[in-house]
């Protein structure tokens, strides 16, 4: 069976590498799935946001909707769905130079996602609110006194 799936050509669908958002996500623990440094990890990207990224670089990319990480508990439809891009071309050539492994294109992902309009426009959102949730802890801990 091993040698059946070695004999695939790189250019078949199945042999697309997979990443799932939980390999990006500086939420998870590396038990939990993450896979690159936490320094470089994103806050909970989603399925969607790699698949921009990778296919605007150029890759041959796949996106798997209603696939899930088998490690991840929560089943909500933002935690779901999978992203397979092509990483060699037949002859076993990775498809973009700049990227010849796995790795590379999830570092690259994750340093690029927090570029895109969708999260530019949320962070100036949740700046604020993270302000109002401040203020409020200051005003608890008068009345703890």
């Amino acid at each position: 069976m091993a040698a059946g799936a070695a004999a695939t050509s790189p250019a078949d669908k199945e042999r697309f590498i997979c990443i799932y958002p939980a390999y990006l996500n500086n939420k998870k623990t590396i038990a939990e799935g993450r896979r690159i440094p936490i320094d470089k990890a994103v806050e909970n990207p989603t399925s969607t946001e790699i698949q921009d990224v990778c296919a605007a670089v150029g890759f041959n990319v796949l996106l798997e909707k209603n696939k899930m990480y088998p490690r991840e508990w929560n089943r909500d439809m933002q935690y779901r769905g999978r992203v397979r891009i092509q990483l060699k071309q037949d002859d076993g050539n990775p498809c973009l130079p700049q990227f010849p492994t796995r790795k590379s294109v999830m570092l690259y992902a994750a340093e690029t996602i927090p570029k895109l309009k969708t999260r530019t426009q949320k962070m100036g959102g949740s700046d604020q609110s993270l302000q109002q949730g401040e203020g409020g802890k200051k005003g608890k801990g008068k009345k703890k006194k």
